[in-house]
Formats: structure tokens, sequence, C-alpha cells
């Protein structure tokens, strides 16, 4: 018997995954320290799974592109985007997830499916648009499979990590933790709790403790790695600086956890300005890129406080002073030629189970 459209419409799965503010603490979510991170529903990343006869990976019709007009332009979106788009991500989450399963004795059933995606999270912008896809992807596989509650929602950011270790994408754990969850996350990802647990500590805060926020970003892509830098290196060795440096910074998250839960908004932005600037001290101009650093210039000229929503790319900015210095922060974006916009704080995407499940754990 013939399925009708509805009926095939019925049996296609959607799910979405946000774009990601740092807050507070990163990088120290690398170095085993802690984070303040939300999802932001202004962008975000959507993956569709419907039952199909062969396994397919469906390209993007503008992020994987293999077709040119000419040579020329093949090159100039290759120096401008890279050379991978999101089919990749798709497999690897596919591999991992298999192997997940196959390893703690998850069984799933015999049915095959197409993948495809989408996203208007712009790229190279911090906001871990690259995890949005393995994470909306991932969740597809879960319903699909029927085996979300075999996953703990603990262990899900983990295996989004994996995935992209798998492609040698170098990222810690904050990004798909906020994703995973939705909404504003605190996260301690201290060594002891990640051998103890293989997971750090997560806690869902509430988005109304979150004071008026704005997003800055270029056009252009972010200039950041373009040159290397030496800091995992140096902390792997031990460096005083480094250490010390990044202790700090992961305590800027706990600091600014408490001041959220106060509502103290000018000890907030203070904890933001620090962050950047020990990510200043640690990394270097030409590590973080004359442009991104423009952004939080821009933003300090009126007084809002600033810093990198991830590794650059994009400035999250706190106007303590209210509407008058939103207007001068409008003002002097649209004059360095960037994109500013108050955030929508995302909720969470968890189900009533998932959330039920993590108060018994807590």
């Amino acid at each position: 018997m013939a399925v009708t459209a509805e009926a095939a419409a019925e049996m296609v799965l959607e799910r979405r995954a946000y774009a990601r503010v740092g807050l507070l603490g990163n990088p120290s979510d690398v170095y085993g320290g802690r984070a303040l991170s939300f999802a932001i529903a202004d962008f975000s990343a959507t993956v569709h799974l419907r039952p199909s006869p062969e396994l397919l990976i469906q390209p993007h019709p503008h992020h994987d592109l293999v077709a040119f007009p000419s040579l020329p332009q093949l090159v100039s979106r290759l120096q401008s985007e890279g050379y991978y788009g999101g089919v990749r991500l798709l497999m690897a989450i596919c591999k991992v997830f298999y192997n997940y399963c196959v390893q703690n004795n998850i069984s799933l059933k015999a049915e095959n499916f197409t993948l495809s995606y989408d996203t208007n999270i712009p790229r190279q912008s911090g906001l871990s648009g690259s995890s949005a896809i393995v994470c909306a992807a991932l969740s597809c596989l879960l319903d699909f499979y029927n085996v979300r509650h075999l996953i703990k929602v603990e262990m899900r950011p983990n295996l989004i990590l994996n995935a992209e270790k798998e492609l040698g994408i170098v990222a810690g754990l904050q990004d798909r933790v906020a994703q995973v969850y939705g909404g504003l996350v605190y996260m301690d990802f201290s060594q002891g709790h990640m051998d103890k647990l293989g997971h750090g500590i997560y806690m869902p805060l509430d988005v109304n403790l979150l004071p008026p926020l704005y997003l800055i970003y270029a056009d252009n892509p972010s200039d950041s790695g373009k040159v290397h830098s030496t800091v995992r290196q140096r902390w792997l060795s031990g460096d005083d600086f480094i250490t010390s440096r990044m202790k700090e910074v992961a305590q800027l998250a706990l600091d600014g956890h408490k001041a959220l839960l106060q509502k103290d908004y000018t000890e907030l932005a203070r904890f933001m300005n620090k962050n950047f600037d020990l990510r200043r001290e640690m990394f270097g101009d030409d590590v973080l890129g004359a442009l991104n650093i423009k952004m939080v210039d821009v933003a300090r000229s009126v007084g809002a406080a600033s810093k990198f929503t991830g590794s650059g790319g994009a400035v999250v900015a706190l106007c303590p002073d209210g509407d008058s210095q939103v207007e001068r922060l409008r003002k002097g974006c649209q004059e360095a030629g960037f994109v500013v916009q108050q955030v929508k704080v995302a909720p969470s995407v968890l189900t009533d189970e998932e959330l039920s499940s993590l108060l018994l754990a807590s």
C-alpha cells in the first residue's frame, strides 16, 4: 500500500540545536575549568531524518557545493569557507553514535534513513555552528532508534565532541553542553568530576536571571586562528603563567554564577571584561585577530562590557547603564561596519523526563 504524503511527513523527524554564547569561563572548559553559557534562538541548525531504503547523507545545496562555474570561483570559495560543509559532521556523529551503542549493549533496529541539514549560524562566528549540526543530528538518531532514555543527557555532549574529534576539530565540552541542554547552564569540568562521572557537573539555570545582552559580529569571517597558539602546549607543560591565568578564568564562571543569582549586573560586567583581558594576556593579539579585538574595543568605547562568545568571530556585550548606552553601542557598531542585535535566549530543549532525571541525579 502506498504511503500518503501526510503519513510520509509524519515519519520525518526534525530536530534543532541553537547557537551558543559563552558568557564566562571560556576557554577554561578545555583545561578542567568552569563555564557559564547559554543558547540563543537567533541562530540555529536543523536536521531532518526520514526513513529510506538506503542510508543516505544528503549534501546541502549551498554548504556542500561540488559544482562551480569556474576554477577561480572554486578557489575563492575554498579560501573564504574552507573545504568542508556539514556532510562530514553528519557522517561522524553516525559513526560515534553507532559505536557508543555497540559498546554499551544498546540494540538498534535494522532500518535505514536519510539525513539532511540546514543552518543559519554565521560561519566562523564563534557561535558553535558545527556542533549545532552534530547536536541536532544526534537528537534525530536518539528518537529514530528510540534510545533517548538509554543515553544520559550528561553523556550526549561527549558524543558530540567525539564526533568532532573524528574530524580533527579541537574544542571543549562547553558548546555541546549548552546546545544539548538549551537555555542557560553553569558547568564545572573539574578533573575529579570528569574522572569519577565521565562528564562534568551541569546545572540548568533560569534564563530570566540574564540581563539584556547584545551580540556583535562581522559579516566577514573571523581572522582568529591564523597564528598558531602555544597555550595548550604551555598548559600541558605546567607553565605557571598559563595555569594561574586559566584558574582565574574558571573562577570567573563561579563568581558570575553567584552574580547572576543576585542579579548583580555591575559585577557581571566586570567579570566579562576580566575574562577577555585574561584571554588576551594568554593568547596574544596575533592569535586573537585584529578584527575580533576591534569588536571588543568598539563595545568598550561606549562603556559596555564585552568578551568573545567563543574563540573569536563574535562578541557578547552588556550595557549596564541602560538604553542610552545601548544606542551608543548600536551607533558605534554601525560606524565600524559590525552587526549588532539583542540576543534572544533559547529555551531549554530537554524533555520533562530528562529534566526530572537531572533533578534526581543532583
